[in-house]
């Protein structure tokens, strides 16, 4: 396996089709965990209902462009980077863009430990998160004035979690956490450094998408005056007993 993977614009096949709607899987093989994750674009005017799912779970990146999301309990404004966490195939859901919009869509597979731990305790769906109300934390390895906020901590729903990272000028310096797999979906003006196992620092600019697998350091920062803005999305390794600590010695990642 390699270090990390990057997806750009220009690697994908955004075609529209007669609705208006363009997706693309991004960096398909390169994870054999039970993720595939989608690039979409959606033309303004344009609505899309995404294939639902009994067994699986769904949830949505929103990173550029204003619309809105309907479902069969209430509506949604998209207005600012947000999430969106579908309930299974319960709840039917369209997405409808004012804007275009560009949107990471990820469909997870569960395991019977998953499905044990979500039987006993998860978030209420579906769930809808703009940026701005999620919760911010701070973590010794982010600059001082780089601003972190959690979007969905370990076992709320699965082995998934999900939070963002941005400032100007600085960013992450991470050692590596084998617990979990991380993806990295650039946001905003983003141009900025990422460095996997002290190698040679690759560009990463707004609308790619990179995988980092478990372990290596990892290092996602802006030069003066630059921007690092990104979601992470991280997976855990281990299929069982993921609500604990399952190496000891390591921290919690995020």
């Amino acid at each position: 396996m390699e270090k990390y993977y990057i997806a750009r614009p220009e690697d994908l096949d955004l075609t529209f089709d007669e609705n208006g709607f363009a997706c693309a899987e991004l960096l398909p093989g390169t994870y054999d965990g039970g993720i595939r994750n989608y690039m979409c674009r959606l033309k303004p005017g344009c609505s899309v209902s995404p294939e639902m799912y009994a067994d699986k779970t769904v949830l949505f990146m929103f990173g550029f462009g204003k619309g809105y999301i309907c479902d069969s309990e209430t509506s949604y404004n998209i207005n600012e980077v947000s999430f969106y966490f579908p309930n299974f195939d319960q709840c039917p859901y369209r997405i409808h863009a004012v804007e275009e919009m560009e949107f990471v869509m990820s469909v997870v597979d569960l395991n019977e430990w998953d499905k044990e731990l979500m039987a006993e305790n998860h978030l209420y769906l579906p769930l809808f998160r703009p940026l701005g109300t999620c919760l911010r934390y701070v973590q010794d390895c982010k600059g001082q004035n780089t601003e972190a906020r959690m979007v969905l901590s370990g076992t709320q729903l699965g082995r998934i979690i999900l939070g963002t990272t941005r400032a100007i000028g600085e960013g992450t310096k991470e050692k590596g956490h084998p617990i979990v797999h991380q993806w990295n979906y650039c946001l905003g003006n983003s141009d900025f450094n990422m460095t996997v196992d002290h190698g040679e620092p690759v560009p990463h600019k707004a609308h790619e998408w990179s995988f980092i697998p478990a372990g290596p350091d990892h290092d996602l920062v802006a030069d003066p005056g630059k921007e690092v803005f990104y979601i992470w999305y991280e997976h855990f390794v281990r299929e069982k007993d993921f609500s604990v600590n399952p190496m000891p010695g390591q921290k919690w990642p995020v």
